[in-house]
């Protein structure tokens, strides 16, 4: 396993040479390009860092190998006798197809089937296609996993699983403003509602488009049934992000970043800032609902560019708002609060919201229907001794507190 602590005190130590440089104010071309170089570092310290703690947080959740190279929750170790005769029949479904299946498998398979016409519409198969096959529940925790190292917003938004998509109206409040009171002896209680509205999840049909694996792979290969997991919980957790982040709320979900209300207008120069400033960034802390000063959940959410630019900021202190982790117990901050990548959010452009703070599993909650749909297309690309397959799943956003998180957004000229 990669020495995470050594990747932080390399961090740490490129970020020491990075200070020096901006304190004496990159005054010569060669002082501006030795900087530059350090920035880079600092970003490969950064995802190699993350990296290794992904890989260390998974090598927790997996604690054997069922058969050669492919990992397994220790809970799995628990499952009866009909989930792993489910697991089998999916597997084997995966490599071989039905038309190779023996029959007691073919059943499982025939049972798994889900009826859904927009799976056929989307796949653009035959009538005897219209729907596809549910995973079992090893692959839909395991690409549930996936999905969520994929996607920002599915670690930090609240999310809920429920079992059909019908509509779910679901309620946002206001409550920053309700408080309790002392009750008098033989006084009856006054009521204080919180403020209330009604926002509908929807169960938008996501996909994550073909996936073509040749036949010698998925039939030799003892990684395939992970490597298909990887791939649909990768491409889907990627446009479910986006979306969560900055959806329009037209066919599509309502992103935190579109819907959430600016706390800070910039007004600093493009040419000198990138548009920001420290004191746009303090301001931001300072900007939600009174009800969440000082909550423990508080943090920025940013696209990584943006933290380049923030790097070389400086608080009302003289120290540099951005300050490295030196430990596992301490994460990186940005003035004191601990903040997260996010490549969806908007980069520094003029009326750009920017950047986010507050506290986002109070702010936004994702929906999601439990369980994923599966074509294997054999047919289509059999020409090239390969097989298509196609994943299905349903899911939707949107802001439940608007007090509980607000964005920066940059001046409308550079």
């Amino acid at each position: 396993m990669v020495d995470v602590q050594k990747l932080r005190d390399q961090r740490a130590n490129i970020w020491e040479q990075a200070k020096s440089l901006l304190d004496a104010g990159l005054n010569t071309a060669e002082e501006r390009e030795s900087y530059d170089r350090m920035e880079v570092d600092l970003d490969q310290r950064d995802e190699d860092i993350e990296r290794a703690e992904r890989a260390s947080s998974r090598e927790q959740n997996y604690s054997r190998v069922d058969r050669p190279g492919v990992l397994f929750r220790e809970a799995d170790r628990d499952q009866d006798g009909e989930a792993k005769e489910i697991s089998a029949a999916f597997g084997n479904f995966v490599r071989n197809g039905i038309a190779e299946m023996e029959t007691d498998q073919r059943n499982i398979m025939r049972a798994r089937f889900m009826t859904d016409p927009a799976i056929k519409n989307a796949a653009g198969v035959g009538s005897g296609s219209a729907g596809g096959y549910a995973v079992p529940a090893e692959w839909w925790n395991r690409i549930v996993e996936v999905q969520t190292a994929a996607s920002p917003m599915l670690q930090e938004a609240e999310v809920i699983t429920t079992a059909t998509g019908a509509n779910l109206p679901w309620p946002t409040n206001d409550d920053t403003g309700n408080i309790g009171a002392i009750l008098a002896e033989n006084t009856a209680v006054t009521e204080q509602d919180i403020t209330f509205g009604t926002a509908a999840l929807d169960s938008y049909m996501y996909t994550s488009k073909m996936i073509r694996a040749s036949l010698q792979f998925l039939q030799d290969s003892s990684t395939s049934e992970e490597w298909l997991q990887g791939k649909l919980g990768t491409r889907v957790g990627r446009i479910l992000n986006n979306h969560f982040t900055v959806g329009t709320g037209t066919s599509q979900p309502d992103g935190i970043v579109t819907s959430a209300t600016v706390g800070v207008t910039g007004t600093g120069s493009f040419a000198s800032t990138k548009g920001i400033s420290g004191d746009d960034i303090i301001d931001l802390t300072e900007s939600l609902g009174d009800g969440y000063d000082g909550a423990p959940g508080l943090k920025f959410m940013m696209h990584k560019t943006v933290r380049k630019a923030i790097r070389k900021l400086k608080g009302t202190d003289g120290q540099y708002l951005w300050q490295p982790a030196l430990s596992a117990d301490v994460p990186s901050t940005i003035a004191s609060y601990p903040f997260v990548i996010n490549n969806d959010m908007p980069t520094l452009a003029a009326s750009s919201k920017s950047l986010l703070f507050g506290d986002i599993k109070a702010a936004y909650v994702i929906r999601i229907v439990k369980g994923l749909q599966m074509l294997r297309l054999t047919e289509r690309y059999a020409d090239y001794l390969q097989v298509g397959f196609l994943g299905f799943e349903r899911a939707d956003g949107t802001l439940q507190d608007a007090q509980a998180v607000r964005v920066f957004q940059t001046t409308a000229t550079a």
